[in-house]
């Protein structure tokens, strides 16, 4: 267990710390007995149980991706490849060492072409809005690089990692269903002995305050904040959490339409309540999920998964219109 307070002080002893999550990832999941849920799993449920049973129990397979995703992946990985950078060496260094440009162009290249060859060998996307996507990250990773001492600092602060692997059970009755989940990037700052988790998304316009109060968003980083603390011994109140929102499309600072500077910002900022109350409610969700999905020996329960048809459902479902496999989709076309 990570103590922060008294002479074992996290501050005093933070390069072995830093070097003990790094070095001591959690053991893998053994899939020969145990089965790993996510938060995307969670989410699939709880929007329609119907579609969660095809996709996971089913194992029915469809395409999902599109130019949204392979857009998110390349940005992550831009982004997590320069604070990699700019952390074990300096920013200047990132800056001077790493063409922000080319790097996202591979990345954004390499997984179009992963999700090319996975719809069998098909285009999903056209010629010219790849362009615009890519003309989008570019502006995204230059505008963050020009405005970066708005969001990290080295001063008093340092670098957890990025993708930190995250495996618990969160029933502890059910010791062989695991959450398992990524934490894009981890910082912790000295001074005052705190980590942060921070979750990067990318989204056209940024959140507005539906997007905000969606608890479901929330459920994701409250429970890598929850599973962050039993993971590593960390005192929940030493976890800060933040949704770190990349935007595509921004207004120019001389538009008249402009009612606030935060509309020409690349980047939107939003911290989700995560008392006692937040979290009780986001573990008692996936306990939920747990215990309506899996028998107490682990395995998928044979139950009722009834669809929950709507427009924003279905129009999402890659089942949705396949009227053997469901076909509430037609409905909302």
């Amino acid at each position: 267990m990570v103590e922060i307070n008294g002479k074992n002080s996290l501050a005093k002893k933070l390069p072995k710390i830093v070097k003990e999550i790094r070095n001591n990832p959690p053991s893998p999941v053994n899939y020969a007995y145990q089965k790993n849920i996510s938060y995307s799993q969670m989410s699939i449920f709880r929007g329609c149980p119907h579609r969660w049973k095809l996709q996971y129990k089913d194992k029915i397979k469809r395409f999902t991706s599109s130019i949204h995703t392979v857009f998110g992946t390349a940005v992550h990985e831009a982004m997590q490849h320069y604070l990699d950078v700019a952390y074990e060496k300096s920013f200047a260094a990132a800056d001077r060492e790493i063409n922000i440009q080319e790097y996202f162009q591979e990345a954004y290249i390499g997984e179009y072409q992963n999700q090319y060859k996975k719809n069998n060998d098909s285009h999903f996307s056209s010629a010219v809005e790849m362009r615009e996507f890519f003309e989008d990250g570019v502006a995204i990773l230059e505008w963050f690089k020009k405005k970066r001492s708005r969001y990290f600092s080295k001063k008093g602060t340092y670098l957890v990692g990025c993708e930190i692997p995250i495996v618990v059970a969160p029933n502890k009755m059910l010791n062989n269903v695991l959450y398992m989940g990524y934490l894009d990037v981890v910082t912790y700052h000295e001074a005052t002995e705190t980590f942060k988790i921070i979750d990067i998304k990318t989204s056209t316009n940024g959140w507005n305050d539906y997007a905000k109060k969606d608890e479901n968003k929330q459920f994701q980083l409250l429970l890598y904040k929850q599973y962050f603390s039993e993971q590593y011994g960390i005192p929940l109140d030493k976890i800060e959490i933040e949704f770190f929102i990349l935007k595509r499309k921004v207004l120019d600072p001389d538009d008249e339409k402009l009612m606030s500077p935060y509309q020409a910002y690349r980047v939107q900022q939003f911290v989700p309540p995560s008392g006692k109350i937040k979290l009780s409610r986001a573990k008692n969700a996936i306990n939920d999920f747990i215990n309506e999905c899996f028998n107490s020996s682990g395995k998928i329960k044979e139950a009722d998964y009834h669809k929950s048809p709507s427009k924003w459902n279905c129009n999402f479902c890659p089942y949705s219109k396949d009227k053997e496999l469901c076909g509430a989709g037609e409905h909302f076309s």
